[in-house]
C-alpha cells in the first residue's frame, strides 16, 4: 500500500521511524519533501520551519500532491502542547484532503478531546491503530 504520513513537523523523527517500519513491511511510504530539515531541531526551530515550508515553499500543495498519489494516510497523532494525541490545524486539513479523495485514513492513536474538530475527524471515520502497524490493511 502507498501510505503518505501526515504529522506536526515537530514530530519529524518520529515520521522518519515511522517510514522505516512500514517499508519494511513492503508498504511505499511519502513523507513531506521537507523532513531532512526538522530532524534534531527544537521545537522552535521546527515551528520556524514549518511557516517557511508553508509560506515560501507552498508545502501545503506539495503534500497535498502525495495525498493524491496514496491510498491511504496514516497520521502520527501523539501528545504535544498537553493535549493528549494531538492533531493540528495543518493535520486536521489533510485529514480532510484524504476523505475527499476517498483514501483510507489511519491514526496511530485515538482521537483527541479537542472540542472545535473532534467531530469532524469522527465523521471521517479513521481507523486507530494503537501503534501497531498490522491494522494498515
Amino acid at each position: 500500500m502507498k501510505i503518505a504520513v501526515c504529522s506536526s513537523m515537530v514530530f519529524a523523527e518520529k515520521m522518519l521511524e515511522t517510514k522505516e517500519k512500514l517499508e519494511k513491511l513492503g508498504h511505499e511510504v511519502l513523507i513531506s519533501d521537507f523532513i531532512g530539515s526538522y530532524a534534531g531541531k527544537n521545537e522552535k526551530e521546527k515551528e520556524r520551519l514549518t511557516l517557511l515550508d508553508k509560506n515560501e515553499k507552498d508545502a501545503i500543495r506539495r503534500f497535498w500532491n502525495k495525498i493524491k498519489k496514496s491510498d491511504a494516510i496514516l497520521v502520527l497523532n501523539y501528545d504535544r502542547r498537553g493535549v493528549k494525541n494531538y492533531i493540528g490545524g495543518n493535520t486536521l486539513m489533510e485529514i480532510g484532503f484524504a476523505h475527499v479523495l476517498n483514501k483510507k485514513i489511519f491514526l496511530m492513536n485515538p482521537i483527541p478531546e479537542i472540542e472545535f474538530y473532534k467531530s469532524e475527524i469522527e465523521a471521517v471515520r479513521p481507523v486507530v491503530i494503537n501503534g501497531d502497524f498490522g491494522k494498515i490493511k
